[in-house]
């Protein structure tokens, strides 16, 4: 059992407060939304929940069974999509699945490669350089990517950008999934999406 404790959390930019007081704790099987207005903080708070910045107030803890997780740990357990997720034009869908899988220390195989790209519709457009791919296709590929680790931890920010209505019916069957087996964190303000989560936490700007 996985889980994610977040106690009093603030953000500061200087003298302008991000977010404060945010609170919420989370385990396997649970997911959340948090949502506002632009400029509310969504995407910052994501960024501290991956330890890529660090809060000006309170706490974030991850756990499995009581353990806590250090970063490593967190790392190999938690995946994302977003817009800051870059995927490298160069290579193609196959070449960049690999890398990344190294990156994560692991081993992917060309059947796994190609369950992937078919499970977010790219099936027989591996081969392809991404520079080829529409931003639709890139966001499916991210996707892929983030499912490698068959992660602990889904995070997820603006799930369905620039995609189309059978991209958004990928992004739902992904979150249903993993829904059952994983803690999912979604920053969006589509109701549709956020629709998904079972928990919902409104930022305030």
């Amino acid at each position: 059992m996985f889980q994610l404790s977040v106690n009093g959390l603030g953000k500061r930019f200087g003298a302008r407060k991000v977010f404060a007081n945010v609170a919420f704790t989370l385990s396997t099987g649970d997911s959340i939304a948090l949502t506002g207005r632009n400029g509310s903080g969504k995407t910052t708070l994501l960024m501290v929940l991956l330890a890529s910045q660090h809060p000006s107030a309170g706490t974030v803890e991850y756990t499995q069974d009581g353990k806590k997780l250090d970063d490593d740990a967190v790392r190999l357990q938690s995946s994302l999509v977003g817009p800051y997720l870059n995927l490298y034009d160069q290579l193609t869908a196959e070449e960049n699945l690999v890398f990344f899988a190294t990156v994560a220390g692991q081993q992917v195989t060309g059947k796994r490669i190609n369950e992937l790209l078919e499970r977010v519709g790219l099936e027989g457009r591996g081969s392809d350089l991404v520079r080829a791919y529409s931003s639709g296709m890139k966001q499916r590929l991210k996707y892929a990517v983030a499912l490698l680790k068959d992660p602990a931890y889904l995070f997820l920010d603006e799930p369905s950008s620039n995609l189309d209505e059978a991209g958004k019916q990928m992004v739902a069957g992904v979150i249903d999934e993993y829904r059952r087996k994983a803690i999912i964190v979604i920053a969006t303000n589509e109701r549709e999406e956020y629709g998904l989560a079972r928990a919902v936490c409104a930022l305030s700007d």
